[in-house]
């Protein structure tokens, strides 16, 4: 994949997810991108953070002590892990919302 098309996918998925942390209580649970990274900062003060690998054409997360990186599949057109277990970007960080902060994100 070249350069504007990894670019072009990464902020797609940033602003996927801010998009889906707008109808949440902020206090819960609030998402923000400042260059390559996007944080979500939890209520407890915890954060996940999901930033963009140039080099690799991944995207990254990190939270709750654990890391995975996500490579865009072109034939499904998703973000899934590159370890093979089936992680999915959009549904691992809604899982981790849930688990950290209770609350329901609509990442579909």
């Amino acid at each position: 994949m070249d350069e504007s098309r990894y670019l072009h996918l990464a902020d797609e998925a940033f602003k996927r997810i801010q998009d889906a942390f707008e109808p949440l209580d902020p206090d819960d649970a609030e998402a923000y991108a400042a260059g390559d990274v996007l944080t979500i900062t939890f209520r407890d003060g915890s954060r996940c953070v999901v930033n963009t690998q140039r080099p690799t054409r991944q995207l990254w997360l990190a939270a709750r002590a654990r890391a995975w990186h996500f490579s865009y599949d072109e034939a499904t057109a998703r973000w899934l892990d590159d370890k093979g277990r089936g992680d999915e970007l959009y549904a691992t960080i809604a899982r981790v919302v849930h688990e950290t902060a209770g609350v329901t994100v609509a990442l579909p």
